[in-house]
């Protein structure tokens, strides 16, 4: 099973390399932004949009409301996950 976990594009890093820092939850690192669709945006564009990320590609550009969505339930499955821990 693949995990795509929601982050929000925050800075452009190196556009010919095609990487950007993403931030998930207050948590940051460097992404490859060379598989998106742009769909006629510019790198530059992408800051402040949210990519579905796996393994450090950004896979997917995603609505905000889609991105919020799975990381509440990202959060829920982790705290349940704790509870079972205990």
């Amino acid at each position: 099973m693949c995990l795509g976990v929601p982050a929000q594009i925050v800075s452009i890093e190196d556009a010919t390399l095609g990487t950007a820092t993403a931030d998930t939850g207050g948590v940051q690192c460097i992404v490859n932004i060379g598989l998106l669709d742009l769909q006629g945006k510019s790198q530059q564009e992408l800051i402040g949009s949210y990519v579905l990320v796996h393994v450090g590609f950004a896979m997917a550009i995603i609505d905000e409301q889609e991105a919020m969505d799975t990381l509440k339930l990202l959060q829920q499955m982790s705290g349940e996950a704790n509870e079972l821990d205990d």
